[in-house]
């Protein structure tokens, strides 16, 4: 049976070309670690290193690579600035259609007197502007958005966010999980205080390495959740006073991050913005068809406009885990259903509790693997729920 894969938004696959290798050459052929050791290969690999930082901050428009900040991942990304900035009595701002690596955090500090607001957004997932601007407090300490749905792929308009944000004095979290390497993002110019990223998905890296960007003011303001072992100032029993070292306790993921680095090259190479045309003009060719499908609800925005590569299907009258489970079994085809971590975004877009079958399309997916997809759709909803 052929596969296709169309669980991107979970992570992507394939990887960048090259991701493998650099990973595996440096377990194989360096394997040392970096700041503990006086000898040249420890320095060569620190400036590999520094070489990513570089890179990043040149894709995402930040100015200081010390300010590019090596993750786990995207949910320790967005815990390290909100729990490492609100305090009690702080106010923060977020939206209904958050994925649970914010909300949670954030509700989580609510019992340590944190107030949270989630601002509504429309069916489509769109935020509501004048319900956002209306939220802001003397006290409000924090905004955090998520940049584009995982559920439906809506893209929240980033500048105009970063706008409000900049006007009212306050930092602007921006949550990219879904939308490094597909959508282009300028930090400097949406106004972005800490931008949280992911090498797994769009960015085609592996998983287990994410990125924290940030602006030199909120840089200088976080505490630090972790403490422990940076190979430097080591007579202090305090973090170091820079960075990247005071966000970055213990050993970094190596191989991760020079997994990420050759797929920077990759995406830096192809170009964002052929990446996001392609992913584009797949997720309008599946969209178009199936709003002609009877007894299928497409969720979300209903074109290929304002949006990444990320679709959900509603089956009304059949039970969505079990054409997931058809889609695989009979078709070999790869797709995500449930609340997909997101059930603020699902209550907002009227899929709550039952939740949706995703269908996420990434780089290597052709326009013949969606006309697959759509034939093996049609012949599941002709031939009912055996």
């Amino acid at each position: 049976m052929r596969q296709v894969y169309l669980d991107n938004a979970s992570t992507s696959y394939p990887k960048a070309p090259g991701v493998g290798e650099a990973m595996s050459r440096f377990i194989t052929e360096v394997g040392c670690n970096m700041g503990r050791g006086g000898y040249q290969r420890s320095y060569r690999l620190a400036e590999q290193v520094f070489e990513i930082r570089s890179a990043l901050c040149r894709m995402f428009h930040f100015t200081e690579e010390s300010n590019a900040i090596f993750t786990p991942g995207v949910t320790y990304s967005l815990n390290f600035v909100i729990q490492g900035l609100l305090k009690p009595g702080d106010h923060a701002i977020i939206s209904a259609m958050e994925h649970n690596a914010s909300a949670r955090p954030c509700h989580q500090l609510e019992a340590k007197g944190v107030q949270v607001t989630e601002v509504r957004c429309d069916r489509q997932g769109r935020l509501d502007m004048d319900a956002f601007a209306g939220a802001f407090q003397e006290n409000t300490a924090l905004v955090v958005i998520n940049h584009a749905s995982n559920v439906c792929g809506t893209l929240q308009d980033a500048k105009k966010i970063g706008a409000l944000c900049r006007e009212k004095n306050v930092p602007f979290v921006l949550d990219a999980a879904q939308s490094a390497g597909v959508v282009p993002i300028d930090g400097k110019e949406m106004g972005i205080s800490a931008l949280c990223l992911t090498g797994h998905k769009g960015l085609l890296g592996p998983q287990g390495i994410g990125v924290l960007l940030l602006d030199s003011e909120l840089a200088g303001r976080l505490n630090p959740l972790v403490a422990g072992g940076t190979g430097s100032a080591s007579n202090l029993l305090s973090m170091p006073d820079f960075l990247p070292d005071r966000l970055e306790a213990g050993t970094l993921n190596l191989p991760g991050i020079l997994g990420l680095g050759a797929a920077l090259s990759y995406i830096e190479e192809k170009g964002i913005q052929r990446i996001a045309a392609q992913e584009k003009t797949l997720a309008g060719q599946f969209i178009e068809s199936v709003r002609e499908m009877q007894g299928v609800s497409l969720v979300g925005i209903p074109s290929a406009d304002g949006r990444t590569g990320v679709v959900s299907c509603d089956f009304a009258q059949r039970d969505n885990a079990e054409v997931a489970c058809r889609l695989d079994a009979e078709y070999g085809i790869m797709t995500r259903c449930g609340l997909h971590c997101a059930p603020l975004a699902h209550k907002t877009l009227g899929t709550y509790p039952k939740g949706t079958v995703r269908f996420a399309f990434g780089y290597k997916n052709t326009e013949e693997e969606v006309e697959y997809t759509l034939r093996a759709l049609k012949e599941i909803l002709k031939g009912g729920m055996d």
